[in-house]
């Protein structure tokens, strides 16, 4: 976010929404597929084991940053629940002002679980605040049934029917009544804690136009991304997790939305050696008469070399067995840039792992200069990894 300053974002964003752990002293998974088997891997973890002070202080850092990017007449939207909402209240009072409070929409939903000791807690708490007291917001309508579902035949008053019986218009209410996403749900990821599109659909229409810049700073699955590029606004996600990261990559890429990655150029820690270890094979064809060839390269294999010791060990055998059976089962994206510049990873070629499989060569023609082909491979666990070869000589 800083870097966003620096870059001259400031007070650009007209809708930053944010999905910040929840403080739930809790570990999330999500739930992948290899070799058409699920396995867990850890999300993200939520324990926060310096306490609540210190998560408290995290997000505050953060919130006084975005308060800085916010449009004058933008609105943020901090999405939590019943856990750490009530300090989240008076620290958005302090930082953005108490006569600068829009609205908390309480977003309602069905899911297992019960309790005898308490009433089911079934709702999640989304805070609205404004930067001044000049902002866009244009109220959606919902329907309001007659109780008796007969015309209300009041003048004036525009009526419509349905099967369930006659209706007017009027602005929705604070209360939204949304299913999460469900197991058979199109739009499932597998990212754990992953909100549903129909949720932040309504945030991005009411308060953003065609061309706005929408922002999550904790973008997990990608929800806002794919929602604000379908709807024509542009979009910033940030996320520190590389599963999050990569989830979000793959679902921009299969609806087809233009967007660049910006992030450190290892996909994995500085002076660790990568997780992942690719084989490939890259052939120059010449093309006759012409001064130009044809590169060729296709994935052979994918194997882990280390697997997290956060992973169970259930999940540890599907991997390697699923590994042995198809050389390419750990991999859930690759990409090439066929003219590596040594700085930026621009593909021309991106494969995606689709209902369970995966192309495993390309081709292209290029002339006859010196280059350097440079290769992504992504894993199901988010995982990112970089080959450079192919160098032709002469």
């Amino acid at each position: 976010m800083k870097h966003l300053l620096d870059q001259g974002y400031g007070g650009k964003l007209k809708l930053i929404y944010i999905d910040p752990p929840f403080f739930t002293k809790a570990s999330y998974d999500a739930v992948l597929k290899v070799g058409g088997e699920n396995i867990k891997h850890p999300a993200y973890d939520d324990k926060w084991q310096r306490g609540l002070y210190w998560y408290l202080r995290e997000l505050t850092a953060r919130l006084i940053i975005m308060k800085e990017l916010l449009a004058d007449d933008g609105l943020i939207w901090l999405h939590l629940d019943w856990h750490a909402v009530h300090y989240a209240k008076i620290i958005m009072d302090e930082i953005f002002g108490e006569s600068r409070f829009v609205n908390e929409i309480i977003w309602t939903y069905k899911s297992g679980g019960s309790s005898k000791k308490r009433f089911a807690r079934k709702h999640d708490n989304i805070l609205v605040y404004s930067k001044t007291g000049t902002y866009d917001l244009q109220p959606l309508e919902e329907k309001s049934y007659n109780r008796q579902f007969k015309p209300y035949r009041f003048k004036g008053v525009k009526e419509y029917k349905d099967d369930v019986g006659w209706y007017t218009m009027v602005n929705m209410k604070d209360v939204w009544t949304i299913d999460m996403v469900g197991r058979t749900s199109a739009e499932r990821t597998g990212y754990a804690t992953q909100k549903p599109e129909l949720l932040i659909e309504r945030i991005v229409d009411c308060c953003t136009s065609e061309g706005d810049i929408c922002a999550d700073f904790f973008c997990g699955s990608g929800t806002l991304p794919a929602v604000a590029a379908r709807r024509g606004r542009r979009f910033i996600g940030c996320d520190v997790g590389s599963l999050a990261v990569e989830s979000t990559v793959a679902r921009l890429s299969n609806q087809k939305s233009g967007f660049r990655v910006f992030g450190t150029q290892a996909g994995h820690e500085a002076g660790v050696s990568a997780s992942l270890e690719a084989e490939f094979k890259i052939d120059y064809d010449d093309i006759l008469s012409s001064d130009k060839r044809l590169l060729k390269i296709e994935l052979l294999s994918a194997r882990e070399k280390r697997l997290s010791s956060a992973i169970d060990e259930k999940s540890k055998d599907t991997i390697r067995k699923s590994a042995k059976a198809d050389p390419l089962a750990v991999v859930e994206a690759w990409s090439v840039d066929y003219d590596y510049d040594g700085q930026v990873h621009r593909p021309t070629a991106v494969f995606l792992r689709n209902r369970g499989r995966i192309e495993s060569a390309c081709e292209k023609i290029v002339d006859g200069r010196d280059r350097v082909v440079h290769i992504k491979v992504v894993d199901i666990m988010g995982n990112v990894t970089y080959y450079e070869g192919g160098k032709q000589n002469g």
